[in-house]
């Protein structure tokens, strides 16, 4: 399943890889890169590039957490940013799926560099799950 991001555009551009998934969680790390600073003056990394990772991780936390093989797509994405991230530091993602029903599964996210007692940001997310049979429902 991790290999999934290896072949994803953007996950190569940003340098993000996918540490560990188990069941229902998902952890990755987003390396510090100076093509991915958002801020030249400051030296941290663009916001963007945390959502991004967030993003990732959580629908590889829902992905792992279905029973089947189904098709997942973002619905919703929110977050807050606690503290801007430290330059020169990678960014470690972790995602957990805490609820599922017929067609939506729940997640939450973080992004920190040593733990979550110190997030950089904080995600909830839901996303859509559909069956991989055409005209089946979901």
């Amino acid at each position: 399943m991790m290999d999934i991001v290896k072949n994803v555009p953007w996950s190569k551009e940003l340098g993000f890889e996918m540490t560990r998934v188990e069941k229902g969680h998902a952890w990755g790390r987003q390396p510090y890169l100076d093509h991915l600073v958002g801020d030249p003056t400051t030296g941290i990394i663009h916001g963007g590039v945390i959502t991004t990772m967030l993003d990732t991780i959580s629908g590889m936390a829902c992905a792992s957490a279905l029973s089947e093989v189904r098709m997942i797509a973002t619905l919703d994405l929110r977050l807050d940013y606690m503290r801007p991230a430290t330059p020169k530091r990678d960014i470690i993602g972790e995602a957990e799926c805490f609820h599922i029903t017929k067609s939506i599964a729940f997640i939450r996210a973080w992004a920190y560099h040593d733990s979550r007692d110190k997030t950089i940001a904080i995600a909830q997310s839901a996303f859509a799950l559909t069956s991989l049979k055409r005209g089946a429902p979901a």
